[in-house]
């Protein structure tokens, strides 16, 4: 019993120094992490590539080269880009590029890690600058600053990507973090800009004018329009009313003449003499007739 026991130990205790050599990368085990691939080279020669876990090496004859396999950063410097239109852009974007076949990346990039990894991040930075320059300069101010943005970082990643898959490396993104006027061409732009927009202020407002004249036209002919129908319909009205008038003091001369006289020589006095009046007159005038009568006239039968 002892001696199972102790077996077991020993056996327990073996893998655990196995483990710890496979950590340390000395040993038969190689340990994968997540996050990193490993090739294991025999006498220089690739026999496999591993994956997250634990793989079996031959000890001092089989070496082993680690890779990274989570995304990286590339940050490239601004560069100078010409536009369609001519117009000067200063350029800076970043990559978000790994490792996807470790096989096509040491043939492309052969040497230790660091040295491979540095020429990688070259070899990319040549690459997106060139399709960045060839994209961009396709496309004018406009389209790069606002009109067509993503559709041209979608266009400069999936070319890139093409590119960057025969050495083995997978590309998620090429994005632009600034784009810039050059400080030379910033007044000159801005110049532009202003002449635009004031023409086209003085373009709308000689609109407006125009509108508003024929709106303030239009306004007159409807109210010239309206007056006039305003006026014909007074007078019609006014001549129906004289004729009504006319019609009623007709009949009221039929009905009583002298009466009808009367009430009308009355008004005559309220609308001729008033408070401060001075009237020259014969005392024969017809217009004072019944002032002078105090005797009333005898009732008719």
């Amino acid at each position: 019993m002892k001696r199972a026991v102790t077996a077991i130990v020993l056996l327990l205790a073996g893998l655990v120094a196995l483990i710890a050599a496979g950590n340390l990368g000395i040993g038969p085990v190689v340990i994968t992490r997540e996050g990193e691939q490993k090739m294991i080279l025999l006498l220089g020669e690739v026999r496999t590539v591993t994956s997250p876990g634990a793989t079996l090496r031959v000890p001092f004859l089989e070496t082993v080269q680690k890779f990274e396999r989570r995304w990286l950063y590339l940050n490239t410097e601004a560069l100078p880009i010409q536009t369609k239109d001519g117009e000067q852009l200063v350029v800076d974007n970043y990559v978000i590029w790994r490792i996807d076949d470790p096989l096509e990346f040491r043939r492309a990039f052969p040497g230790d890690i660091a040295t491979a990894t540095a020429s990688a991040e070259e070899r990319i930075d040549r690459i997106v600058r060139d399709d960045v320059r060839e994209v961009i300069g396709r496309h004018t101010l406009t389209d790069v600053l606002m009109g067509e943005r993503q559709a041209l970082m979608t266009e400069i990643t999936e070319k890139t990507r093409s590119v960057l898959a025969r050495f083995g490396i997978g590309l998620a993104e090429v994005r632009i973090n600034r784009t810039e006027l050059p400080q030379a061409a910033q007044e000159s732009v801005y110049a532009r800009m202003k002449t635009e927009r004031e023409r086209l202020a003085r373009k709308n407002r000689a609109e407006g004018e125009e509108r508003a004249r024929r709106i303030r036209a239009e306004a007159d002919r409807e109210a010239r329009v309206i007056l006039a129908n305003a006026r014909r319909d007074a007078e019609i009205a006014r001549g129906q009313g004289d004729a009504e008038a006319t019609r009623i003091y007709a009949e009221a001369y039929g009905a009583d003449a002298e009466f009808y006289a009367f009430m009308r020589t009355l008004e005559a006095y309220r609308k001729t003499i008033g408070e401060k009046t001075t009237l020259v007159l014969s005392p024969r005038s017809e217009f004072f007739r019944f002032l002078q009568s105090s005797r009333p006239s005898a009732p008719r039968e």
